[in-house]
């Protein structure tokens, strides 16, 4: 089955600017972000295409391959295939093919730098960090330039040689007959030089395993699946290569008496019947303390209260903040007294007495089973 447009995922034109990208991205990533559809398995597939999807088109030397060339840019075979390939991936891989054939050398047999992957590190934040905005140190396990040799792989005292196979190029020509094919040297991989003295640090790699240290600032307002990223905090590319990006991505604990939904806060209070009937007010929690809340008499449970301006900040619009909900749920007193019970029987005797004064929800239920069981017996 052939894959859908990246374009028609995301939902934006072709012409769609890295700005536009982003939101679109992010808003459909939060939309079908597993975590918020658990018994939905479309939402996941969604989510994964949607991921595909920018991490193509939000590469500009992507991007411009998948505008020549669509899917088949990053199909396997060519070149190392993926949509994250690196060095000697589709890009030279086509200017090298089909330079030679016709002759104009396409830009290959060069030596190219490689660029090391990135990094993905999961920040679990409490709410309440979330919402404020917080500086949080982080340890990272990657692979870093060599100190020692300074990423050139080779001994302090020697240079790494130009390779006789590839003669620098990190790359040879192979013909095939009529057709002349150029592909990564086999002797050097593709660095286009030879170490013939590696260093004892990071024997001729270039690089070595470290747990970096870094300081990530976490915006206010950020939310389930938001990511930062750290430019250059990736791996290290080796011989001569240069660093990754790394994304930081963050997701939110449980929180002991509000959920959140995008911008707004939710939460539930208990309250006793007494308070709903005869109304009174009401002390909740939020983020900033402890608010005053007005409970009309006559209040039915589940009613809904809104707290304008008690939620959290948008983390992309600074001046716009969202709303606490509260919604009113009565308890249903227990362990009660002989005598609490029997004030309990005289005040519902009384309530029923009356009629429909006092209960009207309770005598329009009464009255529709009445008129459904008559019709069923008619």
């Amino acid at each position: 089955m052939s894959k859908a447009d990246y374009y028609e995922t995301l939902g934006v034109d072709r012409s769609v600017s890295d700005a536009d990208l982003k939101k679109a991205y992010r808003r459909l990533a939060m939309k079908h972000h597993p975590d918020r559809n658990p018994d939905n398995p479309d939402a996941e597939a969604k989510f994964k295409e949607a991921k595909e999807a920018y991490d193509v088109l939000s590469s500009a030397e992507k991007r411009g391959a998948y505008d020549q060339f669509g899917h088949a840019a990053f199909e396997g075979g060519m070149g190392g295939g993926g949509a994250g390939a690196g060095a000697g991936g589709f890009g030279d891989i086509f200017g090298d093919m089909f330079g030679d054939i016709f002759g104009g050398g396409g830009g290959g047999g060069r030596q190219r730098q490689r660029r090391g992957s990135d990094l993905r590190y999961n920040l679990e934040l409490s709410l309440e960090d979330a919402v404020r905005g917080i500086e949080m140190n982080i340890t990272v396990p990657r692979m870093s330039g060599c100190k020692t040799c300074h990423g050139s792989g080779a001994k302090t005292g020697s240079t790494p040689k130009q390779c006789g196979t590839c003669h620098g190029q990190g790359q040879v020509r192979i013909q095939q007959g009529f057709f002349s094919v150029q592909q990564t040297c086999p002797q050097c991989q593709g660095n286009g030089t030879i170490i013939s003295d590696p260093c004892d640090t990071c024997h001729g790699q270039g690089r070595v395993k470290e747990n970096k240290k870094l300081s990530v600032k976490i915006p206010a307002g950020v939310d389930e699946g938001d990511q930062i990223r750290l430019s250059g905090e990736g791996e290290n590319g080796g011989t001569g290569g240069v660093n990754g990006d790394l994304y930081v991505s963050v997701s939110l604990k449980s929180h002991a008496i509000f959920t959140r939904e995008g911008v707004d806060l939710h939460c539930t209070v208990p309250i006793s019947f007494s308070t709903l009937a005869l109304g009174g007010e009401l002390e909740v929690p939020t983020l900033d303390g402890r608010a005053k809340l007005k409970i009309p008499a006559g209040t039915q449970s589940g009613k809904m209260f809104r707290l304008r301006g008690k939620g959290v900040k948008n983390v992309r619009n600074a001046g716009f903040v969202g709303d606490l909900y509260c919604e009113v749920s009565v308890e249903t007193p227990v362990n009660l007294t002989k005598r609490q019970k029997e004030l309990l029987q005289e005040l519902d005797d009384s309530i029923h007495d009356a009629g429909s004064k006092h209960s009207p929800q309770e005598s329009s239920w009464a009255d529709k089973i009445k008129s459904f069981l008559d019709d069923i017996v008619t």
